[in-house]
């Protein structure tokens, strides 16, 4: 079987030959550990894992043009600088690892900021599609691989802008803001599905929505069906009618309490499930059934820790990866605690289990 094959075989429930590998992959330090400790410098980590091909378009309906990058202040210590998104965060530039940035202000702030955000919405901005988009197009056709269209996110790209703090009041406060700035989001998304929907023929879409902490939903299931869900639905509606109806979504946290509202819609393929937050895949696939199918879950604490603890949890989910609707992997991107020789061993375990 071929890559494609495998894939829609894996999400259909029907026989393979092989399990069908894939993941989120490291960090760029976790590379760099992995370098010092046996990777090749001229090597890939992707080789050692014996990953399939998947590939989504290079089409995108996010910011168009993002914010320039600015730095505002810098010292031995740290750097204050404005991100792509426009977000104003300071980071530590004397710390091993590199740690997270500090997030001091966020640009949408209400009704006021809006125009500067819709301009960067302009679904017609020629950047949003590569400059040989009818000749990839010619050669996606001949594809053996899975291939996917990114359409976007809703509340997590309004997060993005407004912090949680943000858009959690203005759900509240300015609940006019939140209709028309995802009227507008969803519009842009729409228009430039359309023309990359035109004379295509894809395998899946993919969604990104990080709205979950450790134990629940950053906002109610009730508020994200009143606000995002009828948007959601236009586009999965549209997804449908050009025949996919794989439809993946990335969220990190616990999504269990949200996984019925996507499901409604037809998004019926979520990752990374992060063990950490409760996401035991087997246990989803117990409340859920076949109609979920999911990716990841493979705890990345373990993947820290012993050989003997990553055989245990590999073999956890034999049962889930022979009966189809699974593919394992880390669940988030690999940090760098986690060695080379246990990274080998991890896949090794993975790519030997017989379906």
């Amino acid at each position: 079987m071929n890559s494609r094959e495998r894939f829609l075989a894996t999400a259909r429930y029907e026989p393979r030959d092989r399990l069908f590998q894939w993941e989120m992959g490291p960090y760029e330090e976790t590379i760099a550990r992995w370098q010092r400790e046996g990777l090749p410098e001229d090597s890939t980590w992707e080789f050692y894992g014996g990953y399939d091909r998947y590939e989504v378009v290079p089409v995108s309906a996010y910011l168009c043009p993002a914010f320039e990058r600015e730095t505002l202040e810098e010292t031995s210590e740290y750097e204050i600088y404005r991100d792509g998104d426009g977000v104003i965060k300071r980071k530590r530039v004397d710390a091993e690892p590199p740690a997270m940035p500090q997030y001091l202000d966020y640009p949408l702030k209400g009704p006021e900021q809006w125009p500067e955000f819709s301009r960067r919405l302009n679904p017609a901005s020629p950047a949003r599609f590569p400059l040989h988009w009818e000749s990839m197009k010619r050669d996606y056709a001949q594809r053996d691989y899975p291939l996917g269209l990114n359409c976007g996110s809703l509340f997590g790209w309004l997060r993005n802008w407004m912090g949680v703090e943000g858009i959690a009041i203005a759900l509240y406060d300015q609940p006019a803001l939140i209709e028309r700035a995802v009227e507008e989001i969803t519009h842009c998304i729409l228009t430039v599905m359309d023309r990359a929907l035109d004379g295509m023929n894809y395998d899946f879409a993919v969604f990104w929505e990080d709205m979950a902490y450790k134990s629940a939903s950053l906002i109610s299931p009730a508020m994200y069906r009143r606000f995002f869900l009828p948007h959601y639905r236009r586009i999965t509606d549209r997804l449908h009618a050009a025949g996919i109806d794989l439809m993946m979504l990335d969220s990190d946290g616990n999504v269990e309490e949200l996984i019925p509202c996507w499901l409604d819609v037809g998004i019926n393929w979520i990752y990374p499930m992060e063990v950490a937050a409760e996401m035991d895949v087997v246990a989803m696939r117990k409340r859920f059934g076949k109609q979920l199918l999911i990716a990841g879950g493979m705890d990345k604490r373990v993947l820290a820790s012993s050989k003997a603890a990553i055989k245990e949890m590999v073999n956890a989910v034999i049962p889930l990866c022979q009966e189809g609707g699974y593919i394992p992997g880390c669940d988030h991107a690999m940090p760098p605690d986690i060695s080379w020789e246990n990274y080998r061993y991890y896949r090794e375990q993975l790519n030997t289990i017989p379906v």
